[in-house]
């Protein structure tokens, strides 16, 4: 398991109202597991990923938006962000989630 790196852009757009932070969990041929955590009020601006996301959201509450629908997740739930569709994520308080991304992303959607 990697040490914690500071994320301030998802898919090359810099985070709304802040930054957050990540670390690789595992990486295997067929995708990799983030763990991810916002402060309340951190965001991603809509972006879509060329690979199948799926969070399950640890500790706090997120919203945002799948192909312009509004999304909220409470602790314990999942959602899934399908490939090539638009989306956007909050951070309503402190949040921390797994994420699990598949296929395999060619570049890292993640970066400091």
């Amino acid at each position: 398991m990697s040490d914690w790196q500071v994320l301030s852009t998802v898919e090359g757009q810099r985070l709304l109202g802040g930054t957050g932070a990540f670390r690789t969990r595992e990486t295997a041929v067929s995708g990799l597991l983030y763990e991810i955590r916002y402060p309340a009020g951190v965001g991603s601006p809509e972006h879509r990923h060329d690979h199948d996301s799926v969070i399950y959201l640890l500790s706090g509450e997120l919203r945002g938006t799948i192909d312009g629908r509004e999304v909220r997740l409470a602790a314990g739930e999942t959602v899934v962000h399908p490939r090539g569709v638009p989306h956007t994520v909050e951070a309503v308080e402190d949040s921390q989630w797994l994420e699990f991304k598949s296929p395999l992303p060619g570049r890292s959607p993640l970066s400091a």
